[in-house]
């Protein structure tokens, strides 16, 4: 029993939360030791043996002079990514909810940039997720130049679809009917294409008017999800592009609507929406998980979101 004892690792309190069905769970890096293996990591994210959630989020003091805290964002499958929108309005929850801060208003460092986060007393949260990038060598996305519409050759077919950054890589593939659009056939096709060197979130756009859209979303190291923050952003930005939408637009996910502002080329694009408290919990790592937080933070992967 002692010997077992030993084996064991530290307790880490974690809240699961979700972001119109796009489920996390958030752990307070600042108050507790914290480090996980990508394995471990992808034993957690089980729905069956484990908690169960398409991205872990991590709050970590912040490594820059103007920032309120770090945001780190993990996936299913243990990589860490660059961006997560339905996450950022999670984590500006978390930190209020846990009294980490107090403001309102939050700058927060992650991988892709500096988002900007406010929380309004309704229990919605509106993100600055900053300016998308269209340039393909930035996405990353190959291409000789830039276009709004790419042609692209998967298999014997060729698919149209933009390339958007919104500080992680997206393709945007407009469709008739969002139902029936072939999103577990081309989503891992286009997510793992050759010209997504670092691979892409794809989204599957239904215009139903010039301020309303439904959307689904194939994500990087995830698969298909309920919701995609970024993707949104990224949806509305092509569909402004091509000249199909207006400055602001609703966005129907299968979890739920949010709201996406973007005033066009040089500015930066607004989501709004909901971040809801699922749980909190705490749960036993294996003895060689846990750990004292690393003072200087790796560089993440970027193979996945």
């Amino acid at each position: 029993m002692n010997q077992q004892r030993r084996n064991q690792g530290p307790l880490l309190r974690f809240s699961k939360m979700h972001g119109l069905g796009n489920d996390f769970v958030v752990v307070d890096a600042i108050s507790q030791p914290f480090r996980l293996r990508p394995e471990t990591i992808r034993e957690l994210a089980d729905r069956n043996f484990g908690i169960g959630f398409d991205q872990l989020l991590v709050v970590e003091p912040p490594g820059l002079p103007d920032v309120d805290f770090r945001y780190r964002i993990f996936n299913a499958d243990g990589t860490e990514v660059e961006q997560c929108g339905n996450g950022a309005r999670c984590f500006a929850k978390f930190v209020r909810d846990q009294r980490l801060t107090n403001k309102k208003t939050l700058r927060v460092q992650t991988a892709g940039g500096v988002i900007e986060l406010r929380a309004a007393k309704d229990g919605m949260v509106t993100v600055n997720m900053g300016v998308p990038e269209l340039n393909p060598s930035a996405i990353p996305f190959v291409a000789d130049h830039r276009q709004d519409v790419y042609s692209v050759k998967v298999g014997a077919e060729t698919v149209e679809l933009s390339a958007v950054s919104m500080g992680n890589p997206h393709g945007v593939v407009v469709v008739d009917d969002v139902d029936a659009a072939p999103v577990g056939h081309l989503g891992p096709l286009l997510e793992s294409h050759s010209q997504f060197p670092e691979r892409a979130n794809i989204g599957f756009l239904e215009i139903i008017s010039r301020s309303h859209v439904r959307l689904r979303v194939y994500e990087r190291g995830s698969g298909e999800t309920l919701a995609c923050g970024s993707g949104a952003c990224a949806a509305v930005v092509a569909g402004h592009l091509r000249g199909l939408l207006d400055n602001r637009v609703e966005v129907d996910l299968c979890g739920g609507r949010l709201a996406i502002e973007w005033q066009g080329e040089g500015a930066p694009v607004m989501m709004e929406g909901p971040a809801t408290s699922v749980f909190e919990g705490q749960l036993r790592l294996p003895g060689d998980s846990g750990g004292s937080r690393r003072r200087r933070p790796s560089r993440p992967h970027k193979q996945r979101n």
